[in-house]
């Protein structure tokens, strides 16, 4: 099932490009807290999918052009994203990487702000005036569907409720001048695109199998499969649920692979991922100088 959040964080089931708005399935008191209702219908999914399904025929579906989608998992509490995790990339950012030639199994993850999370209805929004390098990243996200602390390897995808594309957006380094955290360069708002929608994990059999594309202004620039992965999923969550307990809703942005580069304001950016989404975004550039300048 594809599901999608819109407009004023309503949710629907997503069909031949179609919204069917499935909100009433939840408490009302959620009205209150609409960023919320995806977490709760997350972690309700096995007593309310049957609700689901039954409201989806109820309702008259409206074209998806007509809604302003939003991320499908808005507010999760945490965004935990895997560095270097395809032998490929490790390395091929130069002096510009901070990995020092070592992958995800031996960095671990980091964290992006859950508030840079933006739609496929929204843009990628650079700082206004900067001189420095952002970068594209095509990454698989995988949207956690119970909580879970410690989990092992192999009862790991039992935790996983489904799937979704994700660029993660990036200020390089530029050494010896300006070598900001990594989780700051990540987390400026809208740089963590995520959409169209969410693909629940029963309709992709094997998430490691899958084409991961990227273009900018139509010219192919990442073309990789998620098996490539150094570190897969499991593992991910293995390591990731060793530190931090894990929530529904959580994202996992599982690493990006070759073809890294860079895109500036007027640039168009389209990601593809096999059987989970395809979502297209602007770049522009913002229209107000920040304080603190980039």
């Amino acid at each position: 099932m594809k599901l999608a959040v819109y407009d004023d964080y309503r949710l629907a089931v997503v069909e031949d490009d179609r919204l069917y708005d499935i909100t009433q399935v939840l408490p009302e008191a959620l009205d209150g807290l609409p960023q919320q209702r995806m977490n709760w219908l997350i972690a309700h999914w096995e007593a309310l999918r049957p609700q689901v399904e039954a409201r989806r025929r109820e309702v008259e579906g409206i074209p998806v052009s007509q809604a302003r989608l939003l991320p499908p998992s808005p507010h999760p509490s945490h965004l935990f994203a895997a560095p270097a995790n395809y032998r490929k990339h490790v390395g091929e950012l130069g002096v510009r990487s901070v990995s020092k030639g070592r992958t995800a199994r031996e960095q671990g993850f980091f964290l992006k702000a859950p508030g840079s999370l933006v739609g496929a209805g929204n843009r990628i929004v650079l700082p206004k005036g900067s001189t420095r390098r952002f970068d594209h990243e095509s990454e698989l996200a995988v949207i956690i569907g119970r909580a879970g602390r410690n989990v092992p390897r192999e009862r790991a995808m039992e935790y996983v409720f489904g799937y979704s594309c994700l660029i993660d957006a990036t200020m390089r380094i530029e050494p010896g001048v300006a070598e900001e955290e990594r989780s700051m360069r990540k987390s400026f708002a809208t740089f963590t695109p995520l959409g169209p929608f969410l693909v629940t994990a029963d309709e992709v059999p094997d998430a490691e199998a899958l084409g991961n594309r990227l273009w900018v202004n139509d010219t192919l620039k990442q073309d990789a499969n998620t098996g490539d992965m150094i570190v897969g999923i499991a593992e991910l969550i293995e390591l990731i649920s060793s530190v931090l307990p894990i929530s529904p809703g959580d994202v996992i942005a599982t690493g990006t692979p070759e073809g890294v580069g860079p895109f500036a304001p007027g640039d168009r950016v389209r990601i593809a991922i096999e059987g989970v989404g395809d979502m297209r975004l602007e770049v522009v550039e913002a229209e107000q100088r920040a304080p603190r300048a980039y």
